[in-house]
């Protein structure tokens, strides 16, 4: 999906958009790092284009949190073995909302979107090659990792937008942007 489309928001959404982007923008700058700030925009901005939008209700800097929790979750933030590395406690904090709080709303997010822990849709774009559920393909009924399979299927299958990119050619991803988020 190409960018404009994966931060593209009604105009009646733009400024509940920009107050909670804002808010994950300064976040993620200082304590996370530039993916969670793409991602979580890009997950703001599908927020705003649900009909009707739940970011219409409820406080902005309570999505915030969510967004970013939402988003620790998928890709393991929480997890010491990672970096970055935040437990959820300090990461609520830092939006000044309540951990439980945080954990229902991104939960609530999580449901809406139809995402999980490692979906490639809101997996970090810089780990992407290390995410073992960006790869797996079923070819002739048969479960594969497709970094296995040769170049040709290789390229058809970024060709087909199954897979993110060649692996070893992580810039596909920038050029082809074939697994940008909704």
């Amino acid at each position: 999906m190409s960018e404009k489309r994966s931060e593209s928001v009604p105009v009646k959404m733009r400024p509940i958009y920009d107050e909670i982007t804002a808010l994950t923008d300064a976040v993620c700058s200082e304590h996370l790092d530039e993916d969670y700030a793409l991602l979580a925009r890009r997950m703001a901005a599908a927020l705003a284009r649900k009909r009707p939008s739940p970011l219409e209700r409820g406080k902005m800097h309570v999505w915030a949190a969510a967004i970013v929790y939402s988003l620790g979750t998928v890709n393991f933030l929480f997890d010491k073995s990672q970096v970055p590395y935040m437990r959820a406690d300090e990461l609520a904090d830092l939006f000044g909302v309540n951990q439980s709080t945080a954990a229902s709303k991104a939960r609530q997010i999580r449901d809406l979107l139809g995402t999980s822990k490692a979906d490639p849709k809101w997996w970090r774009p810089s780990k992407m090659e290390d995410n073992p559920m960006a790869w797996w393909v079923i070819i002739n009924g048969l479960a594969a990792d497709a970094r296995s399979l040769p170049l040709p299927i290789q390229e058809e299958l970024v060709r087909r937008k199954i897979i993110p990119f060649v692996p070893g050619k992580q810039s596909e991803l920038e050029e082809g942007d074939s697994m940008k988020n909704p």
